[in-house]
C-alpha cells in the first residue's frame, strides 16, 4: 500500500504558473505508475498526466499538452506537476494517484487502473 499527500494547488490568474508536488510513503514508490487527474464541479474525474516507473514515459491529453510536464523523483517518492499557461478551465481539484505495473515503461490511462488516491489540492485559475 502507498499513501499520497498533495501539494502546491492555490490561486493564480490566467496564464501564470503553479508546480504540484505529490509525496509518497508506504510501499516502494518505484512499483508504481503515477498519475495526475482533476476533477471540476459537475464534471467526472480526468487524466491529465501519467508517468511510467522508469521516469522517461509520459503521456498527456491533448487539453494540457504543451502546457503541463509531469515528473518523478523515485529516490525522493516525489511526483510533480509544472502546470504553465494556466486557463480558467484548468480549475479543479487535482488528484495524484498510484497503480502496481509490473512493467517498467508502462503507462495507465483510465482511473480504473489505479489503486491508491491523494486526497486532492485546489486549483483555481482566475480569468
Amino acid at each position: 500500500q502507498v499513501q499520497l499527500v498533495e501539494s502546491g494547488g492555490g490561486l493564480v490568474q490566467a496564464g501564470g504558473s503553479l508546480r504540484l508536488s505529490c509525496a509518497a510513503s508506504g510501499r516502494t514508490f518505484s512499483d508504481y505508475v503515477i498519475g495526475w487527474f482533476r476533477q471540476a464541479p459537475g464534471k467526472e474525474r480526468e487524466i491529465v498526466a501519467s508517468i511510467s516507473r522508469s521516469t522517461t514515459i509520459t503521456w498527456y491529453p491533448v487539453s494540457v499538452q504543451g502546457r503541463f510536464t509531469i515528473s518523478r523523483d523515485n529516490a525522493r517518492n516525489t511526483v510533480y506537476l509544472q502546470m504553465n499557461s494556466l486557463k480558467p478551465e484548468d480549475t479543479a481539484v487535482y488528484y495524484c494517484a498510484a497503480g502496481i505495473s509490473t512493467m517498467w515503461g508502462n503507462l495507465l490511462l483510465s482511473k480504473g487502473s489505479y489503486d491508491f488516491w491523494g486526497q486532492g489540492t485546489q486549483v483555481t485559475v482566475s480569468s
